[in-house]
């Protein structure tokens, strides 16, 4: 799977924002010392940012501005990378024809690796827009940008498929129902929060959710 086939995968971005918070919400439940998913409200001023970071130097972004959507991700051994020429540079139609609404996010410092911006991927969608776009890169059948592996599970965002990446990343079971509750979106209360994490202070998990912008129901 390429940008190409991810697209027509993506929910409209209300639909997007909401499933990386709750991602994000799930993640600090279970593992609040290090989520893989993450989501500050309020990034900038009435924009908002999700992001995964594996540890292993690849990581995706996607920053809700009220102009629209820009997704990027970086799969470091792709063939995309950038690292695979040096200077490093984009793979040919990464950006074309991203709108200057949202072009200054590709040059954010916040997004930049020693003065680059490092992505294989790239999305976006302007507010008005019907549907989500790409530049005109082009991949032989035996390339890839990363899109399969890095956006497969926000493509997907059922229960079933979060609670299998969860069992699989912490090594422990996880309760599908109380994903399932996240993800559409109900409040985290004490008897979800057990149920995700038996040994999480709900005290501690209620404030560090409410800083995600999700409701929290004593």
């Amino acid at each position: 799977m390429t940008v190409h086939d991810l697209l027509p995968l993506l929910p409209d971005p209300a639909a997007l924002a909401a499933r990386c918070r709750a991602f994000a919400v799930l993640d600090t439940v279970l593992d609040p010392a290090a989520p893989l998913h993450t989501y500050r409200s309020g990034w900038r001023e009435g924009v908002d940012l999700a992001w995964m970071e594996n540890g292993s130097g690849d990581q995706w972004g996607i920053v809700f501005d009220p102009a629209g959507v820009f997704l990027h991700g970086f799969d470091h051994e792709c063939d995309a990378t950038p690292w695979r020429e040096e200077p490093r540079a984009h793979w040919p139609g990464l950006l074309d024809g991203l709108p200057a609404s949202l072009a200054p996010y590709a040059t954010a410092p916040e997004f930049q690796f020693q003065g680059f911006f490092d992505a294989t991927v790239c999305a976006w969608r302007e507010t008005k827009a019907d549907a989500w776009q790409c530049g005109p890169v082009w991949f032989a059948p035996d390339e890839s940008d990363g899109s399969d592996w890095l956006f497969g599970l926000l493509a997907d965002g059922s229960a079933e498929a979060y609670a299998e990446f969860a069992r699989d990343y912490w090594e422990r079971p996880v309760d599908i129902d109380a994903v399932r509750t996240v993800l559409a979106g109900a409040a985290l209360t004490p008897g979800i929060t057990t149920a995700l994490s038996p040994t999480a202070d709900f005290a501690t998990m209620a404030k560090a959710v409410r800083a995600l912008g999700h409701p929290v129901r004593p």
